[in-house]
């Protein structure tokens, strides 16, 4: 249910970003979501679509998801590789000294509007 959380403070966002571009609407919004970041993409799409409704600047905003796949790096090999598919352990030298580099994000990358 955090995707709702994630929507309403998308929108808080957004409409300021157009408050201070003096954009009378917003016709579409780019998202890069992690593959791991633990939100749901259908859920969040389903969020949006209901809150938008409510706004005056976003009523017909476009919510488009860009994932970015999750990749980590083995501290002890320098390897990186597919994190959904080999989870915390590195595939290579079999280390558990791993860290995330990306596949984690929610950000905003576009916002496109009308003035």
């Amino acid at each position: 249910m955090h995707e709702l959380g994630i929507v309403f403070h998308m929108i808080d966002t957004v409409e300021e970003v157009a408050q201070n571009n003096g954009l009378s609407s917003i016709a579409k919004v780019t998202l890069s979501l992690g593959e791991v970041s633990g939100v749901l993409p259908d859920y969040l799409v389903d969020c949006w679509n209901w809150a938008v409704k409510r706004t005056e600047v976003l009523h017909d905003a476009v919510l488009d998801i860009v994932q970015i796949d999750a990749w980590t790096i083995c501290n002890d090999c320098g390897n990186t590789y597919q994190t959904v598919q080999y989870g915390k352990t590195c595939p290579h030298c079999k280390s558990p000294n791993t860290v995330l580099l990306q596949g984690n994000e929610i950000e905003i990358e576009t916002i496109e509007g009308i003035e």
